[in-house]
């Protein structure tokens, strides 16, 4: 028994996440399902598709993580009618990390499964200094010094 996942969010967000996790991870394409939500649809129509999604899905899984894009939006206000908080759970703000971290553990309980999907998703999102990339020395402004030329 694994655990599958549903992303929901803003079209195109949910199918594009998708394909990045399965260009890491292949063999997962039966696990990660997704829905993109269109703008002026239904959230009645996005809820029935999202239930549509799920009954076609692995009849298998123990439980369902859904991952949608952001809080308050329609795909959060859909996947929260989904989730039943016992074998569903909702994390919202699913970022590309995130979503690597959690197929990385897929096979994990779902409440470890879902402290892996914050943690990927905070500890993805940082500020890269401008300064030279580590264990290399930053150059001047010309590859070669003043006083050797090679030629």
């Amino acid at each position: 028994m694994s655990t599958r996942l549903l992303l929901i969010a803003h079209a195109p967000l949910a199918h594009a996440l998708r394909a990045c996790a399965l260009h890491v991870f292949p063999e997962s394409a039966d696990d990660i399902l997704a829905l993109d939500v269109h703008p002026n649809a239904p959230p009645e129509d996005t809820l029935a598709a999202a239930r549509i999604l799920l009954e076609s899905g692995d009849a298998e899984a123990a439980s369902t993580l859904v991952l949608a894009d952001v809080f308050g939006a329609t795909p959060c206000n859909v996947a929260q009618r989904l989730v039943d908080g016992e074998r569903s759970r909702l994390v919202t703000g699913v970022n590309l990390p995130m979503l690597l971290r959690t197929v990385t553990y897929l096979r994990e309980p779902l409440d470890a499964l879902v402290a892996r999907a914050i943690a990927g998703g905070t500890q993805g999102v940082m500020q890269v200094a401008a300064a030279a990339p580590q264990n290399q020395n930053r150059r001047s402004h010309h590859d070669q010094d003043e006083y050797h030329h090679q030629q």
